[in-house]
């Protein structure tokens, strides 16, 4: 057997955000994804670098001494969650080491910075994505979340922690119902089957709930009896919409090619920072209420003076951000590609009453060529990938007096910083907020100024 197929024990260091651990075997080098600090792992080496080999974790060996709690029963199946067995406060630390050890390698000085603890440790997510499937060969119907490096199974997340307990009264519910029924899921491997997914949204701040059944169209289903069955559960939210989405895609996505509303209607309305946004079944909104609230309450404490003043909104989503900002300035622009996040966010901004707000439909690279005015701060809150090479350029020419970028990938959000550094802005403010505690990932807000010369 080769280096490249060897079977090694290796225990893990040292974890990069991220999650990207880091061992050694033979004196080399060795990256896995996943683990943590401390661990004993058996890992398959995969793939061999001049500098470091890759390899795949097959089994934990030994607990690290981090892990002090038993977390979620699902922790060792389900692929949604890498924290669950350290305390909060562990979490926390490592987090912060992450985040400072991605700027100090990238020589970006982190002199006043902290993680912000997210006001809800379980309960907070608003979303769930929630897959029909099964949990292996000739097991009963399934649903759940994809099983940890087995893209075709689905575990049942029974006792999930980190969603609102109404989302698995439902999703328990709508399982037993289908699997009483005998209807097959939509099997990702033949194209075959009927039910895909089911995509539950509550506002948390009004107790709304949006229930979104998933399926192909090759059967039915009594409607009349499945909206009886979803309104006879003792929830302590209510439910106020029932939507069945048809989807016929080969791919294992939530996606539209007919929408019908089958009770109630097609949004719920959620409250942050004393405005109200809907929020229809696709629409982006920050998956953590509250955590968001207090993102937002950051974001707007690193700007203090913006009243009269301009600002655009780059990447703006349903125009959350923006429409906090107009409480102040004298004139918001949003631009945004996905045009259904636009619909939602003009809406919204109507919905509050706002005037001095508007929304653009498109790329940023493409749009922000015709925007003639001039602002005094920039707002960007790009997505994973960052801001687009040849956008960010177009962008820093309208040299506004500030940046504030808003990031949910730091590995992108400090090679970005480097391009503004190198084009007459300096790094004013840092905090990260964690937004997904249990998780590896965490938003971070930063505050840029433009170095007058």
């Amino acid at each position: 057997m080769g280096r490249k197929e060897k079977i090694v024990e290796i225990e893990i260091q040292k974890v990069l955000y991220p999650n990207i651990s880091i061992g050694e075997y033979e004196g080399k080098k060795v990256k896995l994804k996943g683990g943590i600090e401390g661990q004993k792992v058996k890992a398959k080496v995969v793939r061999r670098r001049k500098d470091h080999d890759e390899a795949k974790i097959l089994e934990v060996l030994d607990k690290s001494p981090l892990e002090k709690i038993e977390g979620c029963p699902h922790k060792d199946l389900c692929g949604g969650c890498t924290y669950q067995s350290l305390t909060y406060d562990d979490e926390l630390e490592l987090k912060n080491r992450q985040i400072r050890d991605l700027f100090e390698k990238e020589n970006i000085q982190l002199d006043d910075f902290e993680i912000l603890p997210s006001p809800r440790v379980t309960e907070y997510r608003n979303k769930m994505e929630y897959t029909f499937g099964d949990e292996g060969k000739d097991t009963s119907l399934s649903l759940g979340l994809h099983i940890k490096g087995r893209i075709f199974e689905v575990v049942n997340t029974d006792y999930c922690n980190i969603v609102d307990k109404d989302f698995t009264k439902i999703r328990d519910c709508v399982r037993k119902y289908f699997l009483d029924l005998n209807y097959p899921y939509y099997n990702t491997r033949s194209h075959e089957g009927f039910l895909r997914h089911l995509v539950i949204r509550k506002a948390l701040s009004t107790g709304e709930i949006l229930v979104n059944l998933v399926t192909t169209s090759t059967m039915d289903f009594i409607k009349e009896d499945f909206i009886k069955l979803l309104l006879s559960i003792e929830l302590s939210g209510n439910i106020v919409g029932i939507i069945h989405t048809v989807n016929d895609g080969l791919a294992d996505v939530v996606k539209a090619d007919k929408i019908e509303i089958l009770y109630g209607k097609d949004y719920i309305t959620e409250n942050i920072m004393g405005l109200n946004f809907k929020i229809s079944p696709f629409s982006f909104f920050q998956t953590n209420t509250f955590g968001a609230e207090k993102l937002y309450e950051t974001a707007m404490n690193f700007v203090e003076n913006i009243e009269g003043k301009t600002i655009f909104d780059l990447y703006s989503g349903t125009g959350t951000i923006a429409q906090i900002m107009a409480k102040k300035a004298k004139k918001v622009i949003g631009i945004e590609i996905v045009e259904e996040a636009v619909k939602m966010a003009k809406e919204n901004a109507e919905f509050n009453n706002f005037t001095n707000v508007e929304f653009i439909a498109g790329d940023v690279l493409e749009k922000i060529e015709n925007i003639n005015i001039k602002p005094y701060l920039v707002v960007l809150d790009p997505p994973r990938d960052g801001i687009h090479p040849k956008a960010i350029g177009k962008i820093i020419e309208y040299k506004p007096k500030e940046f504030l970028y808003i990031s949910c990938n730091p590995v992108t959000l400090v090679r970005d910083i480097k391009i503004f550094n190198e084009n007459g802005y300096k790094l004013e403010k840092v905090k990260c907020v964690d937004m997904f505690p249990r998780t590896n990932h965490v938003e971070t807000v930063v505050l840029m100024s433009r170095v007058e010369k």
